[in-house]
């Protein structure tokens, strides 16, 4: 597993054992808040907090019973395959035992914290306990080949069969020797181990010591660089899964074929300076003195990929070259399990909704969890609690979101897992667009570099203001609605007051956004008037303030007896239409705007009689 794991602190009488555990792994506490004495982050549900830590992708080792963490991720159980690890440990640190993950890390990460703490692995997973090893979860560097055969193949070492391990890499699986291995002539079941491509039929594992370097011209076509990469596989009689990764130069990090043949062969793209490709010069086949001239470094493919292998490394299979795209594949003496060079480097654009976790998307929350580092509007990031616990920041004031966003460019280009940390959703009146902005403008009018350019920009949808009150509300944006700022910084006052008018006058609900500022006082009101002239006075609003936060509070208003003095920028003022109504029921008034199935109902029934 990846992602380092948090280490939970839930009582006193487990606090030293945790922290025992997370010196001992490299990880941080995150304690109860009121329950332990010390940690590094705290929080206050234990139920939600593991759960939030689970979406994210975060293993998770609790110390305390394990009930508690059984409940809090049961609602988000579905797929064995991806869930991370969850592990209990026993307040005394005398029992680890994994609860989730067992197939994903969890029994490995189960044996180092039993082994820090002198405790025992209560590992319960059957080829782990019978034979010592999980063939579905071969260590780092190694892939399975087959994962259809895993399970019918470990069956029958259960039922008492013995292994032989065959094939070219055989030497080098010393990983399962655990297994029970076979005389001569015994009744086995066969594990291959090779780069070669697998058979139906044998149990392989591939060695992962086989590192790909690619270049292209700007924009060859995706087709031409995957046929030109399958054939050298082919040719070679290797299986793509016995590649490490795609290397290449950095000035290549944005080459759509590129890219799309890491995605199709399912491996991170790594890259290389120039300057870092030309010190492979002296062990390249294929030196060339025209690409030399064009990028800085006598070969791309052959560099890459032998920079990717490591100094031990060797060409296995030379530059070959189609019009547009060239390719070479370098064998390392081992399995390559550090990768070498950087990342292209990755923006997220992350909306963590109104601010209450619950609220945050699983996608949200795991992008801030795989982040180097987190950037924003300070108090958006301190809304993230323990989650941003031990990450680097980089806090920004609010006026600052130009410089904000350009930061986290030019970080990303640096190679770095970037976040960018937006409330509501990124998208809507926040970062996202101004992101987008900057990489369209290029370097020659204040953009950003060249770098900045290259980098993956990805965005996480998140509960937007307008969608928590409506859903606090009841159901207001039941039919057409809009969303307006009334903030005049980077808009006209005249296309605002044009842009409400058209909006009053097609009878949209509105939710308007930064409604009042200590400068500005006026606009609401003037935006009220405005509506007053095409819908009744006693037309419903919601003044929804703090939302998602603990000093959340919500009041209800005639439109006509709107006043400026009681909303902040901290409000959203959603405006009905004229069809809005306010029911009041048991819970309190509910607002909602019908759509007109009762008007439907009724001509169906007249035209049927």
């Amino acid at each position: 597993m990846a992602v380092t794991p948090v280490v939970l602190a839930l009582s006193r009488s487990g606090e030293a054992t945790a922290h025992r555990l997370a010196t001992a792994l490299g990880a941080l506490v995150h304690g109860r808040a009121g329950r332990v004495d010390a940690a590094d982050a705290y929080f206050d549900n234990a139920l939600d907090h593991v759960r939030d830590l689970f979406a994210a992708g975060t293993p998770v080792i609790g110390v305390c019973a394990s009930g508690i963490l059984i409940r809090a991720v049961a609602p988000l159980l579905a797929d064995k395959r991806s869930e991370p690890p969850v592990i209990s440990v026993s307040d005394d640190g005398a029992v680890v035992v994994p609860l989730l993950g067992g197939h994903r890390g969890a029994n490995r990460l189960a044996r180092r914290a039993a082994e820090a703490l002198g405790g025992i692995a209560a590992v319960t997973t059957a080829g782990d306990v019978a034979l010592g090893v999980s063939l579905d979860e071969p260590p780092e560097g190694w892939v399975l080949g087959t994962p259809d055969l895993a399970r019918a193949a470990m069956a029958e070492l259960l039922g008492g069969k013995k292994a032989h391990v065959c094939g070219d890499e055989a030497r080098r699986a010393v990983w399962l020797e655990d297994l029970p291995l076979a005389a001569p002539g015994d009744d086995s079941v066969f594990i291959e181990a090779t780069t070669a491509p697998a058979r139906d039929d044998v149990m392989t594992f591939h060695p992962q010591r086989m590192t790909l370097g690619v270049g292209s011209a700007r924009n060859c076509p995706v087709e031409e660089l995957e046929a030109l990469v399958m054939g050298a596989l082919e040719a070679a009689e290797l299986a793509p899964a016995a590649l490490k990764a795609v290397f290449t130069l950095d000035l290549k990090a944005d080459e759509p074929a590129v890219i799309a043949l890491a995605a199709r062969l399912g491996l991170p793209l790594r890259v290389f300076s120039a300057a870092e490709l030309e010190a492979e010069a002296a062990r390249l086949e294929n030196p060339s003195d025209v690409v030399f001239a064009e990028v800085g470094c006598h070969g791309v493919a052959e560099g890459a990929a032998l920079a990717g292998g490591g100094p031990e490394a060797v060409l296995g299979a030379p530059k070959i070259k189609s019009a547009n795209a060239t390719c070479a594949i370098a064998f390392a003496p081992e399995p390559v399990v550090e990768l070498r060079g950087r990342s292209r480097g990755r923006l997220s654009l992350v909306g963590i909704g109104p601010g209450q976790a619950a609220w945050r998307t699983p996608e949200a929350s795991r992008m801030i969890a795989e982040a180097d580092e987190l950037i924003g509007y300070g108090l958006y990031i301190d809304l993230l609690g323990p989650l941003a616990a031990g990450k680097p920041r980089h806090d920004f004031p609010l006026g600052g979101e130009e410089a904000r966003c350009r930061f986290a460019l030019e970080r990303a280009g640096e190679g770095r897992n970037v976040a960018l940390i937006c409330s509501g959703d990124a998208g809507i009146y926040a970062m996202g667009a101004l992101v987008f902005e900057l990489l369209d403008r290029g370097p020659d009018a204040m953009g950003v570099t060249d770098a900045a350019r290259r980098v993956e920009v990805v965005s996480a949808p998140g509960v937007s203001a307008l969608q928590g009150a409506a859903a606090r509300a009841g159901a207001p944006l039941g039919h057409d609605f809009c969303a307006i700022s009334l903030s005049d910084l980077l808009t006209p006052r005249e296309d605002i007051l044009a842009r409400v008018k058209a909006a009053a006058e097609s009878d949209f609900v509105i939710a308007f956004y930064n409604p009042v500022s200590k400068r500005r006082r006026d606009l609401l009101a003037l935006a009220r008037d405005i509506l007053l002239q095409h819908r009744p006075g006693d037309c419903p609003v919601l003044l929804a303030a703090s939302l998602g936060r603990p000093e959340e509070h919500l009041h209800y208003r005639r439109l006509d007896e709107l006043q400026v003095d009681e909303v902040d920028m901290l409000t959203v003022v959603l405006v009905g239409s004229s069809q809005s109504k306010l029911a009041h029921l048991g819970e309190g008034p509910r607002m909602y705007t019908p759509r007109g199935y009762a008007r439907r109902i009724d001509g169906d029934l007249s035209d049927a009689s």
